[in-house]
């Protein structure tokens, strides 16, 4: 299906004038008819003013970044797509299938339904509605629910996106899919279970994210803006012949699941106090090496090997505790 732009149509003030103009010139033709007694003036003007109000449903008002979709009898003729005051065939109806969905995005959780009337009676109460067929053209973000999905290590993680995207060819949209936003919002689902599988949820050795063949440093917690990348080319692949583009897609909330979260903060605790421990050790072991090297330089005291090895000890108690040292003060002899 091809999109068809309706050009040369903005003549719905002019069509408007004619017919109010035409009804006025019939309602003073009638009267003068009905005084005259002339038939034929009667019957004309009268027919006028009965089926002259079909022009008036070939009306159509459109306000930037919306677009109507017409069919007659049918078939598609063609897409209502700049702003303006339009005038085409009465007969012709918009069609958009998805006009009564809500999702939860911005710009589209209260259009599609409008309440026109209420009709109140003595036994039941009845509404009547109009639903808007104008598609709206403007950039949108769906804020998709959050996911709990396994990451390739197999541990639970929770994770939302928020996609940006916008209808581009209104035929594709109304004609392709059934429901154009409700199939955006599965695919959405579809292709983020399907790229959070390829990542775990912190780095981890011996992981191929890519699929070269080749560890990497790949995770969801480290490389979101790839992952965020590959979600976006993922979900356009599958909505191309749907109409829509995708302009972006962000991650908006990423933790593990509620039942390891725990476990996975102690563990992420013991990595840091490992990585703190190891810096603290190699530095201490530095300290006691540059202290050995500037005694033995300056000659200030020999030191057998028993008593290098009772320094280095106190030496690396002192640093590499975590409090601070009780200094004892030797007043005696070193041996």
């Amino acid at each position: 299906m091809k999109e068809i732009t309706l050009q040369n149509k903005k003549n719905g003030m002019a069509v408007l004038l004619l017919t109010l103009a035409l009804y006025a010139v019939a309602i003073v033709g009638f009267i003068f008819g009905i005084i005259w007694t002339n038939v034929p003036l009667i019957a004309v003007t009268s027919v006028w003013m009965t089926f002259g109000w079909i022009l008036f449903c070939g009306l159509k008002t459109l306000k930037p970044q919306e677009a109507l979709v017409l069919t007659l009898f049918g078939k598609y003729i063609g897409t209502l797509k700049n702003d303006g005051f339009y005038f085409v065939n009465p007969f012709c109806v918009g069609f958009n299938p998805a006009a009564k969905t809500k999702l939860n995005q911005s710009g589209d959780v209260d259009s599609g339904i409008k309440k026109s009337m209420m009709i109140s009676g003595n036994t039941a109460d009845v509404s009547l509605e109009t639903v808007d067929k104008k598609i709206s053209l403007k950039i949108m973000t769906l804020n998709n629910n959050r996911q709990k999905i396994n990451d390739c290590l197999g541990n639970p993680v929770e994770i939302g996106i928020a996609v940006t995207w916008r209808v581009v060819d209104t035929a594709k949209a109304v004609f392709n899919v059934d429901n154009y936003k409700e199939y955006l919002s599965l695919q959405c689902d579809s292709a983020l279970r399907n790229i959070v599988r390829l990542y775990p949820y912190d780095v981890s050795p011996n992981v191929d994210t890519t699929g070269d063949g080749i560890a990497d440093e790949g995770s969801l917690r480290g490389s979101s803006e790839v992952v965020a990348a590959r979600i976006k080319q993922e979900i356009q692949e599958k909505v191309e012949e749907a109409g829509l583009e995708i302009v972006e897609a962000r991650i908006t909330y990423l933790a593990y699941a509620p039942e390891i979260a725990a476990v996975m903060l102690q563990r992420q605790q013991a990595s840091a106090i490992i990585d703190a421990r190891k810096m603290i050790v190699d530095g201490a072991v530095g300290m006691v090496e540059m202290a050995l090297e500037r005694l033995n330089e300056n000659e200030l005291v020999t030191l057998d090997d028993e008593r290098k090895a009772a320094m280095v000890s106190n030496l690396l108690v002192v640093l590499c505790g975590n409090h601070d040292a009780q200094p004892i003060v030797n007043t005696g002899s070193l041996y």
